[in-house]
């Protein structure tokens, strides 16, 4: 899993089969700092996250395994938005 911040969306209404109704969000990859580390990724949003807020993500297999009735081609799920986060002290 890593730790995000939402940056954007995307609109396609054209998607492959198994993906209707998913809402897509471009996702820019934090460390605990609120630092970017890495390029963006494009997630697939089904709690409601929006633009600027921090967010967990799941990527590869367990993503997919959030779907058990249908294959999904998708690599990245929000799975939770952060209300706080508290790193200690090295």
């Amino acid at each position: 899993m890593l730790l995000g911040k939402v940056v954007g969306s995307v609109w396609a209404t054209q998607k492959e089969a198994g993906m209707e109704n998913l809402k897509l969000m471009i996702v820019q990859p934090i460390d605990s700092s609120g630092n970017s580390s890495g390029q963006t990724v494009i997630a697939v949003d089904r709690i409601g996250a929006g633009v600027g807020e921090r967010v967990i993500v799941s990527r590869g297999n367990p993503a997919r395994m959030l779907f058990p009735q249908k294959v999904v081609p998708i690599d990245a799920i929000i799975v939770g938005i952060v209300d706080s986060l508290e790193v200690g002290e090295p």
